[in-house]
Order: structure tokens, then sequence, then C-alpha cells
């Protein structure tokens, strides 16, 4: 079980070579659009083979953290540390190594409408890898086997599939290159309580299986109650605490008290 800690702890300096207890260590980042500041100076780690719920309000910058680490959003000023490697000091090479060893779930699916499943699980193969068009048909069809799709998915339009489809598909091209680390933005939403449910049953199953280091953004309490080692709350810019969730259900920051403490909240205890 992992240790709680019930607020931010102080950060080390970032190393050099590869953690052998973190997979992420984000350092003093400020993010900001024009004069408005979103995050400023804020710290995180996330610790090898763990399930992080990351939550907070409505636009306090969870995804765009998400989308600064993956560098898609500038930062101002900070440090991202990913499997030890300082992505600001990366070159063009080891960066697409780095990138090769993360998959990323947006939370629309982010799927290529024109392309078919299984050629959007082929897309980041055929970016960083050299494979045969048979070897990659026989790649995507054990990721869809692995996400639970049918194979008669393969061939279908994203336009054809389920929201529930759609998810699976997502992640089946986030696991295409069998990466370390897997990023999830709002994985559950817009599914009803029991595709809700079968997804976070996945996402655990696969992170106990393959060994994944699981950073997700969510709202939904069920997934935080049943797949989530730890939980970051991210609210004044920064991360107001870290630890499990019976830590942050005895913490009296007055968000994280009425989000884990709340009527809703108390109706999953």
């Amino acid at each position: 079980m992992n240790q709680p800690a019930t607020d931010t702890p102080a950060m080390e300096t970032l190393d050099t070579g590869e953690d052998a207890d973190h997979v992420l260590s984000v350092r003093d980042v400020t993010v900001g659009f024009g004069s408005k500041i979103i995050l400023q100076d804020l710290d995180l780690d996330v610790r090898r083979g763990e399930v992080l719920g990351f939550v907070g309000g409505s636009g306090t910058g969870k995804s765009v953290l998400m989308r600064t680490i993956l560098g898609l959003t500038p930062k101002r000023t900070g440090a991202i540390s990913v499997f030890g490697h300082d992505l600001s000091r990366a070159n063009q090479k080891e960066r697409k190594a780095i990138e090769r060893r993360w998959g990323v779930l947006f939370q629309q699916g982010a799927l290529f409408s024109s392309l078919s499943v299984k050629q959007n699980i082929q897309v980041p193969m055929r970016e960083h890898l050299n494979l045969s068009p048979q070897l990659m048909d026989e790649l995507a069809s054990l990721k869809l086997e692995l996400v639970g799709l049918p194979q008669d998915a393969a061939d279908k339009l994203p336009s054809e599939l389920s929201g529930g489809m759609v998810k699976r598909a997502s992640l089946a091209r986030a696991l295409a290159l069998d990466p370390d680390l897997v990023f999830l933005d709002e994985p559950t939403s817009g599914l009803d309580p029991i595709g809700a449910a079968a997804f976070d049953s996945l996402i655990a199953n696969l992170s106990s299986t393959l060994g994944l280091t699981v950073y997700m953004v969510t709202h939904d309490l069920d997934s935080l109650h049943s797949i989530c080692d730890r939980i970051a709350v991210l609210g004044k810019k920064r991360v107001l605490a870290i630890g499990t969730l019976d830590d942050m259900t005895k913490n009296d920051d007055p968000w994280i008290k009425s989000y884990f403490r709340g009527e809703r909240a108390l109706r999953r205890i």
C-alpha cells in the first residue's frame, strides 16, 4: 500500500537518470495564457506502477497540466521530468524515445474520423516503428482483444461505434506501443454507470497485468473509490493535497471536504 501524504511534500531535485520510484516529476511549473495564470509553481510526483487520480474544480487546469506534460501547451517556468529525463533538455531523438513509452487517451477519444479503428490503432506504429502491414494488422488485433473489443470492430469507423466502444478503441491506440505510462483524460465521461464501471475494471486490470503507471484526470467518484491508489487535488493553481482516499476524507480544506465528504460522496461510503 502506498504511503499516505495529506499535503504536497517538499520536492527533491530532478534526477538526470531513470528514477526507481517516480515515473513523472513536475517542479515549480507555471502555465498561463496572456495575463491569466492557470498553474503557478506547481509540484507533483507520480509513482511507478500506481493509478493516480487527478481531480479539481472545473476550470482549475487539470487538462492544462496534462497537456503541458505532453508538450502540447507551453509552460512559462519549471521543469517536467518523465522517466528521469528533463523534457526541456531532451533533444529530438530523446524526446521521441520518451514519447514511445507513453500513451494518451483524450477526453473525447480523438480518433481520426476518416480512419477505421484498426487504422487508428496503427497510427503510433506508423509514426514510431518500421513494421510490415501484416504485423501491424496482427498487433492491432491483439490490442482490440486487450481492451475487450470484438474483432469485427477493426474495420468500423469511429462514427459506427457506441460511446463505450470509442473509449476502448482510443485506449487500444494509447496502448499500441506497449507504454509504461498512460495518460487518461476523463476516461469515463459520457458513459452510463455500467459502462463506466466496466471501463474502470479494464483500467485496473491493465494496470495490474501490464505494470502500467496511470495518470487519470477524472471527476468520477466511483473511479476514485474503486481503482486509484492515490489522489491529487488541484486548486489555487497548485496541488493542494495528495494521498489516499482515506487521506482525502480526513482533509479539512473546504473544497476537498465538500468533494469527498459531501452528500454525493457519502452515498459511496
